[in-house]
Order: structure tokens, then sequence, then C-alpha cells
């Protein structure tokens, strides 16, 4: 028994040199695959850290100067632009425009894109082309169809007016109204929205599975309990998916508000987006801008931490 017992914490030892030495063979692996992961990400790494992280950075540290016209910073004033902010009246005008602008593009989006989802997921005759006509707005550039809405907008050569002559409605001052201007962008936004969220509404909707509607009339559901019941949870990661995109494309909106209307009538477009460009380019106020650009960001950045922290509690992952 003696004799066992010391054979036994002789090996002791050994077996633990041996755990110390698998345990520092598993580490050294661990740091090879990360090592050779970095390498294979290194190009993103690149991209993001030139093109995101130092403009990014650059833009919080040009926020805390003033410049000269140049927009090189010479004198250090802390957070001052970001108090102008608040005390400044074009800046919280553009806030609200955002935030309006936000209001009306999302909500009409999704449910747009959900009628037209529904109607591409019929099975009928011919439903290809209609799939076909909804989705080309993915390949129109901002650009293209700001121009197009900035003809149909006209107010004396526009074919909506036309068409409103045609009911006996007036003609509406679309584009040249403090009232309309904003409303008027938002549906050239919609029209170039609607068609990718379609097509992910109607991926979305072609993968859910066909036994959930049959069992659901076996028990008796009309169409408006199926669609309330199965359709909308099943839909709720891309629902919202879409409200993540839609709002921060949103907030991002430039090139219509830069066609159709710079701004105007009276700031009544002039989106936080559009000021920043305005008080960089045209006024000379970098650092101003430049803070205005970290308030968006941040407005931003607060958005999508709620919306993944409160929204993504709703969302049924199949």
């Amino acid at each position: 028994m003696t004799h066992v017992t010391n054979s036994l914490q002789e090996r002791q030892p050994d077996n633990y040199f041996y755990r110390l030495i698998h345990l520092s063979n598993i580490q050294k692996r661990e740091f090879r695959k990360f090592i050779i992961a970095l390498l294979f990400l290194s190009p993103s790494l690149i991209i993001f850290i030139v093109f995101v992280f130092i403009p990014l950075f650059r833009t919080v540290y040009l926020s805390t100067f003033l410049t000269n016209p140049l927009g090189k910073p010479v004198s250090f004033v802390g957070l001052e632009q970001y108090r102008r902010l608040f005390a400044t009246p074009v800046f919280l005008n553009s806030l609200q425009r955002s935030l309006l602008f936000v209001a009306y593009t999302v909500p009409s989006t999704i449910v747009v894109s959900l009628g037209l989802a529904l109607l591409g997921n019929l099975r009928l005759k011919g439903i290809a082309v209609f799939r076909m006509f909804f989705s080309l707005t993915i390949a129109v550039s901002a650009a293209t169809s700001s121009l197009i809405f900035l003809y149909l907008f006209h107010p004396a050569l526009g074919s909506l007016n036309y068409l409103l002559s045609l009911i006996g409605l007036q003609a509406v001052p679309w584009l040249v109204n403090v009232n309309t201007a904003l409303p008027a962008i938002a549906i050239a936004s919609v029209w170039l929205q609607i068609g990718l969220n379609t097509v992910i509404l109607l991926a979305a909707m072609q993968g859910i599975s066909e036994e959930l509607y049959e069992s659901a009339m076996i028990d008796g559901a009309n169409y408006w309990q199926q669609f309330r019941n199965i359709t909308i949870p099943m839909l709720s990661s891309a629902f919202f998916f879409l409200i993540v995109v839609d709002i921060l494309a949103a907030f991002q909106t430039f090139t219509q508000i830069h066609v159709m209307t710079s701004g105007g009538p009276v700031n009544s477009t002039n989106v936080l987006v559009f000021s920043i460009y305005r008080e960089f380019y045209f006024n000379g106020q970098y650092g101003f801008a430049a803070a205005q650009a970290v308030m968006l960001f941040l407005i931003m950045l607060g958005l999508t931490i709620f919306q993944f922290g409160i929204l993504e509690r709703q969302v049924f992952y199949d």
C-alpha cells in the first residue's frame, strides 16, 4: 500500500507538467488561428480604419476647434460648438425636419412594401412580371428618381397636377410650399425605397412554412386571422431589419433634398445632413458642421441601440 502511494505521488508532478505543456500548445494554436484570421480580415479592417474610424475621430477633433477659412484648426473651444447647436434655430429646425422626415417615410415605406409583397406572393399567372416591375426601383439611383419626381411635381407642367385637374382638384404647389415640400420629398423617397423593402418581405413570406397556413385553415381561421397570427409574427425579423435600415437611410437622405429643393423653401426641407453640407461647403463653419455631424452620429447610434435593446425583444426568430 505504501509502495502504491509513493508511486502515485511520483507521477503527480509528471501529470501536472504534461497538463501545462498541453495547455500551452492549445494557447499557441488559438493564437495562431487569431493571427491567421486577422490576416484574412486585414483588407476590410484597413478600409474601415481609413474610411470610417479615422474620419470619425477627425470629425470629433475638428468639432472642438474654431477653424480658419481653409478648415485648419486654430483655436480650441472645447464643447462650445455643441452649446451653439442648441442655441441656433437653424440646427433645431434641421433636427425637427429630420425627425419629421423619418416619421413620414419609414412607416409609409414598410406599409406599402408589405402590401406589394402580399400581392407578389399570390400564386397567379404572370405574377413574375408584377414582381419585376415593383423591384425596378432597386436599379434606380437617388439622383435619377429625384429628377423624375422633379418633373412630376412641376407646378405648371407636372403630371400629378394635371391628373388632379382632371378630377376637378386644385393644383398643389408641391416643392414651393413650406407645408408640402417635405411630404413631396418623402413620397419620392418612399418610391425609391419600396423596391428593396418589398423584395426582402417577399423573400421572408416565401420562407414561411405552408403547413402553418394549412393547420390554421383546418382550424377554421380566415385570411385576416392567418395574416395577423401567422404572417405578421413570422415576418417580425424582416420588419426589425427594415426598421433599422430605413431609419438610418432616412436620416442620411441627401440627394433628393439637394436635387429637388436645396433645403428650401424657407428651410422647410433643410434636414440635418443637408445642413451639415451647407455649413461646411458654403458657410465655411467647419467646426460647427463637424459638431452637427457628431450629433447626427450620436442620434443614429442611440436609436440603433434602442432598437436592438428594446424592439429586438419582440422579434420572433424561427
